[in-house]
């Protein structure tokens, strides 16, 4: 089980990523959301809370140059029945999963009409994530669709799901293995971490680990299993 806090220290540039699991008192889902950036554009963001959810929003809308890829909604949430599913996703893909679920799709089926994002030469993978939380249980699925090598023609799509995630432990999944021109896309399957700590510590240690330069927003929530009651934390360099 690999520590957070390394992966992160040791990568400048591992881009967008997604941390889910449980925390180390088995009463929480523990689901982490990151930003990074190297361009103006990416790095001229901030999280704000809509809803039950979050958006991206310009911290300065005279820089903004091109929305398409940078300002979407993270996180929603989608009340399924007598549970709820938080969908976290690097993209406005987290709509496409809305919107399937209240149509009766699966997270997977979901995202087959999607592919990874139009930025040639890097052709960045769309990651997701969704927490199903139900009966004073949860589970979890992460995706990753990205370009077969670099190659646009062909979209490899992975699906990773998680029953009954143990105590301590979670998944983590990001954009880019490392920096470079162009970008490398995450290659594997979710890495297995350690989840620990309160919400408060666990975000600033997520905080702290990001690259100073690169590092753009934070969002970080931890769900009361047996209650759904959640509480949430923000970050922004941008302030």
């Amino acid at each position: 089980m690999l520590q957070l806090e390394q992966e992160l220290k040791n990568n400048a540039y591992p881009g967008r990523g997604i941390v889910i699991g449980r925390s180390d008192d088995g009463r929480k889902a523990a689901i982490a959301y990151f930003i990074m950036g190297r361009s103006v554009n990416s790095r001229n963001r901030v999280f704000v809370t809509e809803g039950e959810g979050i958006r991206t929003q310009a911290f300065d809308p005279a820089k903004l140059t091109d929305p398409s890829l940078v300002i979407y909604a993270p996180v929603r949430v989608f009340a399924a029945g007598q549970g709820t599913d938080t969908i976290v996703t690097n993209g406005d893909q987290t709509d496409t999963v809305y919107e399937g679920l209240s149509r009766g799709l699966t997270f997977e089926q979901s995202l087959r009409s999607r592919e990874f994002e139009p930025d040639g030469p890097n052709y960045t993978p769309r990651i997701s994530g969704l927490v199903h939380i139900q009966d004073g249980g949860f589970d979890y699925c992460m995706s990753i669709l990205k370009s077969n090598d670099g190659d646009p023609s062909c979209c490899n799509r992975y699906t990773f799901a998680y029953d009954k995630p143990a105590a301590g432990e979670g998944r983590f999944i990001h954009t880019y293995m490392h920096d470079g021109n162009p970008l490398p896309s995450f290659q594997g399957e979710p890495k297995k971490v350690a989840i620990q700590g309160d919400i408060h510590s666990f975000a600033g240690m997520l905080w702290e680990s990001l690259n100073e330069e690169n590092k753009v927003s934070l969002f970080v929530r931890f769900v009361d299993i047996a209650t759904g009651r959640y509480e949430t934390r923000i970050l922004n360099k941008n302030q």
